[in-house]
């Protein structure tokens, strides 16, 4: 009988251990292995049947035969083979739409023009460049022309260079992407730069001349080149005295002592010769100096949109031309009589000073005062 009652005692600890052991082995898993579903009965008994299989039910909705729960993975491979289950999805998570204000538009102040109901409409801007994308969510292209023979189309295929800057003028209001400085306006590709992003003269000098044609009341380069042209000059300079502000990167050759390095076009006195400022409004060490520099905008991490429906940050006085072009395009939608002297005087007067002309012109734009 001793003997009998040791076994039977062996037999209990065994039984014990083991259904620890189990138990927590079928804890640890279900715990591993366990999700939020959406699951739609035929029928009712809703929870009891969830429940019977290890979930645990988090909300019932009201209007369909729905419940969110979370189950083990074992439960769903069960209730997908229960007849009187319609279907088991994952609660998959959702990404609220949003747009990024980039924060060069309210360092120039866009943001309170925009406030105002001010969105540049009705106003034509060229953007001379590699292009801009076909299609691209956040921008509207009125049209354009390209002037690079191996490439027929103004889009930006290869480059990303001029949809970059394109978004910076003008990426519209729509929930999506980024916001531009003056998102209505009649947006233009001007293709005269190739995939490389180089450009001769002669097309740049095109270009300049279709924005003639083409009655454009704003044209941007944010491109240049170290050595001058009597073309091109007399381009730039027929694009200002038919009435079209001529808005040019000053160049990203930097600080070299006393001297000036800003490129052309920029040089030309009929070119408005922007530069780059960072977020804390101090020059960035790319932009170039020079006598002509006549306003400074943002220029570093600038975030605005490429190519393939995407979008980037880049640095260069590339990036803070189109900020000063969209500005332009704010002044003059505001008051349409102005000539585009008057808007580079507005611009020019109403920058915030940040230090020696030689290396930040007047200073930053300040759209909101020259509107004003």
């Amino acid at each position: 009988m001793k003997r009998q009652w040791k076994w039977i005692s062996l037999i209990f600890i065994l039984t014990l251990a083991l259904t620890a052991a189990f138990g927590g082995m079928v804890s640890a898993d279900s715990k591993e292995s366990r999700s939020d579903y959406l699951i739609k009965f035929k029928g009712d008994a809703v929870t009891a049947s969830v429940q019977s299989l290890g979930g645990d039910v988090d909300h019932q909705y009201k209007y369909m035969n729905v419940v969110k729960a979370n189950l083990p993975e074992q439960a769903v491979k069960a209730l997908k083979n229960n007849p009187n289950v319609e279907y088991v999805e994952k609660d998959h998570k959702a990404k609220a739409l949003a747009q990024t204000s980039p924060p060069g538009i309210s360092q120039i102040n866009a943001d309170v023009v925009q406030n105002t109901g001010n969105t540049g409409n009705g106003v034509k801007v060229a953007v001379l460049d590699s292009g801009i994308e076909s299609g691209h969510e956040d921008l509207n292209v009125a049209g354009g022309a390209s002037f690079v023979s191996s490439e027929p189309d103004p889009f930006d295929d290869l480059n990303g260079h001029g949809t970059h800057v394109a978004g910076t003028i003008a990426a519209v209001d729509n929930n999506v992407g980024v916001l531009g400085v003056a998102p209505d306006v009649d947006l233009y590709a001007v293709k005269v730069l190739n995939g490389e992003g180089s450009g001769a003269y002669s097309e740049i000098a095109a270009g300049i001349e279709w924005a003639i044609a083409n009655d454009m009341d704003v044209i941007n380069m944010s491109l240049g080149g170290s050595v001058g042209s009597a073309a091109l000059k007399e381009a730039v300079d027929n694009a200002y005295h038919n009435g079209v502000l001529v808005v040019a990167a000053a160049g990203n050759s930097g600080k070299f002592g006393p001297f000036n390095t800003i490129g052309y076009p920029a040089k030309y006195e009929t070119a408005m010769a922007v530069g780059a400022v960072d977020s804390s409004n101090q020059v960035a060490s790319f932009s170039s100096r020079g006598n002509e520099l006549e306003v400074m905008a943002p220029g570093v991490d600038i975030l605005s949109s490429v190519p393939e429906n995407d979008y980037a940050s880049f640095n260069g006085t590339s990036m803070a031309a189109p900020h000063v072009a969209g500005a332009a395009a704010l002044v003059l939608a505001d008051d349409d009589s102005l000539s585009n002297q008057d808007v580079r005087d507005r611009l020019n007067e109403t920058a915030t000073p940040l230090g020696d002309s030689f290396d930040y012109g007047n200073g930053l734009v300040n759209v909101e005062a020259a509107v004003h």
